[in-house]
Formats: C-alpha cells, structure tokens, sequence
C-alpha cells in the first residue's frame, strides 16, 4: 500500500534532484522510496537481495555478484547511505 509523505527540503536540492530523478528516467518518489529501503534494516534481506537481482539488474550487473571480496563486516546499506547522505547532502560549495 502506498501514502503520501510530505517533506521539507531545500528548494535547491529538491530541484537538483527532479533533474536527477528525470536524467534517470525515474520518479523522484522512486528515488526517495529506493533510497530509504537501502538504509533502512530489513529481516530476510538475503531474499530480497535475491529477488532484486532477478527483477532489476541486467545480466552484465549479475555477471559481477561475487567478483569483488569485501570484509565479513562490510554493511552495504550504511556505507550506501553514507555515500548518498555525502552526495545530496554535503554543499560545500
């Protein structure tokens, strides 16, 4: 089931990121909506891993699982969201 969420942003980056969202050829709701699933925990994420490999990559993306050895520790979804907290939200400029 979908709601509606209302946000306040910078009027700056919200632009930014319609530009971003449209460049890709998605929603900005998609976007907003993929990136809280990476950083959120989630139980059986093993599964869902599975099922978004099946249902969203492309065969030369699934031709790379398992090239790369990373620590046993490695947390995916934080250091997803460290990257993209970095990208949208640092304006050092």
């Amino acid at each position: 089931m979908k709601t509606k969420l209302t946000l306040t942003i910078e009027a700056s980056l919200v632009s930014e990121a319609k530009m971003y969202a449209e460049e890709q050829g998605r929603s900005l709701s998609a976007l907003i909506e993929n990136y809280l699933k990476a950083v959120i925990p989630k139980k059986n994420s093993e599964q869902e891993i599975k099922v978004l490999n099946q249902a969203e990559m492309s065969e030369a993306l699934k031709s790379l699982i398992g090239s790369a050895k990373l620590p046993e520790n490695f947390d995916y979804k934080k250091e997803r969201g460290n990257y993209l907290t970095q990208k949208y939200l640092s304006h050092d400029e």
